[in-house]
């Protein structure tokens, strides 16, 4: 893999790490984007991760490759609520209708980009080795 981006998107499901409170909190993601230079994933304004994600940025992200290799994200989750960045979620992932069928016109759907963000993808038969994000 040349980029963060592109192991994600081959690996279809990686999982977030958001804090509330002193404790960790992890869950499965799916959709990632490349906007302006930056790492893209989205989320529901209802949800708890939502909420987490605003009072505490500070994420890492987790994905895990068929080769049996893994890439750690960390940075900073800031909120893009431009209509523009929901119009070009749909567009790249027209499988978020499903679950937001009024599409970038949908209150409750937001954006999120990563900032000061690090790629490192780890192996257990290599030494760790920096990705770019995009």
């Amino acid at each position: 893999m040349n980029s963060a981006i592109e192991f994600l998107k081959a690996n279809n499901v990686f999982h977030l790490a958001t804090v509330e409170g002193d404790a960790a909190r992890v869950r499965p993601f799916g959709f990632v984007m490349v906007r302006n230079g930056a790492l893209y994933f989205c989320t529901n304004r209802t949800k708890e991760v939502y909420r987490q994600l605003v009072e505490k940025p500070d994420v890492e992200i987790s994905g895990m490759g068929a080769d049996g290799s893994w890439l750690r994200i960390r940075g900073k989750a800031v909120v893009d609520d431009s209509h523009d960045a929901k119009v070009q979620a749909f567009q790249e992932g027209p499988m978020l209708l499903g679950i937001y069928p009024k599409g970038a016109e949908d209150e409750t759907f937001v954006t999120f980009y990563l900032t000061g963000a690090r790629a490192t993808l780890y192996s257990f038969t290599a030494a760790p080795k920096e990705l770019p994000l995009v």
